[in-house]
């Protein structure tokens, strides 16, 4: 893949795990009835933060992989991507974001974008399963093809946690209930469709 594509691909795979209702979702939704629509970015610094540590994790380890567990890597990942595919159109439809009263939570977006990141089990299982996968996938283009990655991750986890506290912020205007159904429909059939043809390509590279 080109860096461009590698781009595109970490926002759109980011962008699945981002819209995952949870605590950080949850953060930046008190936090945006607190402070206002800046809220949203300073909960992703937080969330970067633990993320930056988890990718140096991951990145540190990839060199002592033997070159035979690419078809375990494609399968196992590619396998993750379905699942978390299916379980993200399963939450879509009960998913809301009248998840919290005004009054609730307290203390730094940032902070909480690093506590509600790590305390949360999803996000592990989430990068120590696809996100290490794609992570290594990237790599294949050199140091460039994983920074791509990561900078088009990252830009998904700005880009919704600042379109959910713009949206509170403004009383919903651009976000309501309905509008989040469907995001997490479409991202959920793109996961499972990225999973199948992750798996596939494995397959067909180690033939």
């Amino acid at each position: 893949m080109s860096l461009v594509e590698l781009g595109v691909l970490g926002f759109v795979i980011g962008l699945t795990g981002a819209l995952a209702p949870g605590p950080t979702l949850i953060a930046t939704i008190q936090s945006a009835i607190r402070e206002g629509w800046k809220s949203g970015p300073k909960v992703t610094c937080g969330h970067i933060f633990a993320e930056l540590l988890v990718v140096i994790l991951i990145a540190a380890g990839i060199p002592f992989l033997p070159a035979s567990s690419s078809l375990l890597i494609a399968v196992v990942g590619g396998t993750a991507l379905f699942v978390f595919g299916v379980l993200t159109v399963q939450s879509a439809r009960g998913a809301t974001l009248s998840l919290v009263s005004p009054t609730s939570g307290s203390g730094s977006p940032v902070v909480a974008g690093l506590i509600t990141s790590i305390s949360n089990p999803y996000f592990w299982i989430w990068w120590f399963s696809v996100g290490s996968a794609l992570l290594i996938s990237s790599l294949a283009s050199g140091l460039a093809g994983l920074i791509a990655f990561i900078f088009g991750h990252w830009l998904s986890d700005l880009s919704w946690f600042t379109l959910v506290s713009v949206s509170i912020h403004k009383s919903r205007v651009l976000l309501g209930d309905r509008e989040y159904k469907y995001i997490l429909y479409a991202c959920g059939v793109v996961l499972m469709i990225f999973g199948i043809w992750f798996v596939v390509s494995g397959i067909f590279k180690q033939a």
